[in-house]
């Protein structure tokens, strides 16, 4: 059987299909995939040893550039390539009319969740069979039962298994740990000089601190964090595998909100995340040796991109005063031990 996923964006999203792809893999012998994903995610449906080829768009950059994004023949060629095979069953795990648009380019059945369950209910038209899959579960449940019914098996009551730890194993963690400052939202932001005196806390316990960025803001940061100790090392720009690979031979991660925290998840890294304006509820990290703190605060999780707080607070956002680093070290410190 061949199976094309379309499953774009984001980060997150993508690493939350994985567990589908191994469910289908163990219970289906034979099956195989190809992955539609945005350019920017394109190596990660690679990593799973399921996945075929893998089929890069670029809505996020065509949206800005219509005209010139089609002189190039980039959609153009996007289309051809979807058109190449005649697929057994298209699976839209997205669930949004961009997506189900996507789905319709290609030759085959198209599978997708139904209207009371889809992000965008107008998506379900575009299916040839749509599947009922309850809203109020996490991410990862949700696309493992989207699949099992699109691919007719029982979704596993198991522990998830991403299917990429195997591609990214070491022989032994490395004493050090990630910090995973970075995030679009300013609200997610953990306030700077919590992350220096965290940085201080594991220079003090013999860990080194590996710092990824990936803009000038979050490279200002990691500079900033960086001064703490020569220990303290901010890594030059990687590409997600590269970033994969510290995660994968690092001791523990701390992170916000971001897509990167799933990574960590998904290779088996200990990590403890800070959620402020979010909810972990259907959107945290799943996997062994995760751990969330929530802040407790009268407007979180807000939801919001910008903090609307106005009453007095030690920290920006405000939230984060109910995380400070004694608190997230401790956390992280017996979540390590237990690994241990």
């Amino acid at each position: 059987m061949k199976v094309l996923i379309i499953k774009t964006s984001s980060l997150g999203d993508v690493l939350h299909t994985l567990p589908a792809v191994t469910d289908a893999a163990r219970l289906l012998p034979g099956v195989r995939f190809d992955w539609v994903v945005e350019e920017a995610f394109a190596e990660v449906p690679a990593w799973h040893a399921a996945v075929d080829e893998v089929i890069p768009v670029a809505l996020r950059r065509w949206k800005h550039r219509p005209l010139q994004v089609l002189r190039r023949g980039e959609p153009q060629a996007a289309v051809r390539q979807l058109r190449k095979l005649d697929y057994d069953r298209i699976i839209d795990a997205q669930g949004l009319v961009k997506s189900a648009v996507i789905a319709r380019f290609a030759r085959g059945p198209r599978y997708g969740l139904d209207a009371t369950s889809a992000r965008e209910p107008l998506a379900a038209r575009a299916y040839n069979r749509t599947f009922p899959v309850a809203r109020q579960q996490h991410a990862v449940a949700r696309v493992r039962q989207l699949f099992a019914q699109a691919l007719e098996y029982e979704a596993p009551d198991e522990q998830p298994d991403y299917g990429i730890r195997e591609r990214f194993s070491v022989e032994q963690r490395q004493p050090s740990l990630v910090f995973l400052h970075g995030t679009t939202w300013s609200t997610k932001h953990w306030p700077d000089d919590y992350w220096v005196e965290l940085a201080s806390m594991a220079v003090a316990a013999g860990l080194q601190v590996k710092l990824p960025w990936g803009n000038t803001a979050e490279k200002q940061r990691a500079e900033k964090i960086a001064a703490v100790d020569e220990s303290v090392e901010v890594l030059p720009r990687m590409q997600l595998g590269e970033i994969a690979e510290v995660i994968a031979s690092a001791s523990g991660v701390v992170g916000v909100d971001t897509g990167l925290v799933h990574l960590a998840a998904a290779l088996g890294t200990p990590c403890v995340t800070l959620y402020g304006a979010t909810d972990p509820g259907l959107i945290g990290t799943v996997g062994a040796a995760q751990s969330h703190l929530r802040a407790s605060f009268p407007c979180a999780p807000c939801q919001e991109r910008k903090c609307h707080y106005q009453g007095a607070a030690e920290v920006f956002p405000a939230c984060y005063g109910d995380l400070p680093p004694t608190r997230v070290w401790q956390t992280l410190d017996a979540a390590l031990a237990d690994r241990h």
